[in-house]
């Protein structure tokens, strides 16, 4: 009934409501970003890996902060899992956080913004102090009508943001967010092989591996230094973070390796597989494609891409939402050219991979990283967690 309500409801009324729904939220809870410093990180990928790096830098500088992900919601030293399957939460739920945090004495506040947020106006009547970009490739195209629609959605943070705003200078659409002026700018990036800010060179030495990984922790480290933590503080922090929740995680070492990661766009997949890509072992790829008619385009191109990279692709059930996950697989097989295997079942699907394994070999499950479920047809979620599976159906591989 509700998504029937969204279809025939015109676009410019839906924009009104979800506008008087942020006012609402943020007048209720007496707009709290503007006792609290609020930073926005947005982009197409690492933004949850960014905003745990600049968590950890004010943990480490002693500064009461919360944080709000896809990985989880934290305020000081409580957090819980985000298990809403949602990377910025709409309503009054924002506004509620911030109050929280305020009232818990934080001193700053993280949060991930997404375009769909953007587009749902859920960043508005929060003062943001910063704002980051990390990236930007295509994503969300057919929600926002276009990839140029997609990345003014992402500028409409810098926009409405005065301050601070924070940029990857090598990414290519850098040149658009650096229209928006702003008191002070901070550019990022690898230069002649160097970790760089602002053409300074920067060395860190990431426990995390990736050069995406360098990009995030430099993007944290200019929030850091924005807000007067000093650069030692700042690198200490990031480099001491040795895993996060479902982004590259390594969840079995021996005999073999198996990873989970959250990757899920084309740009995002083709750096884990040519991050984790062994030398002289073959890597098995487990993948799927998320349905509610969502980026369709991309389920080829993943499927080319795990072809690309994998020496065994395994295609598999993701999130189907209200679409058939027969369908979805298909698709993405498409991409693969008969090179991939169809398993529908997704705990059969990650078996088989740890199953075909040898030692040496690689196991990459990608698309749901740390999330609680799978959701199907009717927003029925089925509880799942691909790390816990992987152990649990290694250690019966093991018992046998």
């Amino acid at each position: 009934m509700i998504s029937l309500l969204r279809k025939i409801t015109p676009s410019f009324l839906l924009g009104w409501y979800h506008f008087i729904l942020a006012f609402l939220g943020a007048f209720l809870c007496g707009f709290p970003s503007k006792k609290i410093k609020v930073i926005g990180v947005t982009g197409t990928n690492g933004k949850s890996t960014v905003v745990e790096f600049i968590t950890k830098i004010f943990e480490e500088a002693g500064v009461p902060v919360a944080s709000q992900s896809s990985i989880r919601f934290k305020i000081k030293d409580k957090e819980q899992p985000n298990v809403y399957k949602m990377t910025m939460p709409g309503r009054f739920f924002i506004q509620k956080f911030l109050k929280r945090a305020k009232d818990a004495d934080c001193k700053l506040a993280i949060l991930e913004v997404t375009s769909e947020g953007i587009k749902q106006y859920r960043h508005k009547f929060i003062d943001f102090e910063a704002a980051v970009f990390t990236n930007l490739s295509p994503e969300h195209i057919e929600a926002h009508g276009g990839f140029e629609n997609y990345k003014k959605a992402k500028g409409k943070l810098f926009q409405a943001v005065k301050n601070i705003h924070i940029i990857n200078v090598d990414d290519k659409n850098a040149d658009y967010f650096l229209r928006f002026p702003a008191k002070e700018k901070y550019k990022y990036q690898i230069k002649e092989g160097q970790p760089a800010i602002n053409g300074n060179p920067m060395p860190i030495n990431l426990k995390l591996p990736g050069e995406f990984n360098i990009y995030n922790g430099l993007a944290a480290i200019c929030v850091g230094l924005s807000q007067g933590v000093s650069l030692d503080v700042c690198r200490k922090a990031v480099e001491k973070v040795e895993s996060l929740p479902g982004r590259m995680e390594e969840v079995i070492s021996e005999p073999f390796k198996a990873f989970v990661d959250y990757a899920f766009t084309p740009n995002a997949l083709e750096k884990v597989y040519q991050t984790l890509k062994p030398k002289n072992a073959k890597m098995i790829c487990v993948l799927g494609a998320c349905g509610g008619g969502r980026d369709k385009w991309k389920r080829p191109v993943l499927g080319k891409i795990a072809a690309t990279f994998c020496q065994e692709v395994i295609i598999t059930n993701e999130d189907p939402y209200n679409e058939d996950p027969i369908a979805i697989i298909d698709q993405v097989a498409q991409g693969a050219k008969g090179k991939a295997k169809k398993i529908l079942d997704r705990r059969e699907a990650i078996r088989e991979a740890l199953r075909s394994a040898r030692p040496g070999d690689m196991v990459v499950i990608t698309g749901k990283g740390c999330e609680p479920w799978i959701v199907e047809a009717h927003g029925k979620k089925i509880p799942w967690d691909d790390r816990e599976v992987v152990k649990e159906e290694f250690n019966k591989l093991k018992s046998r």
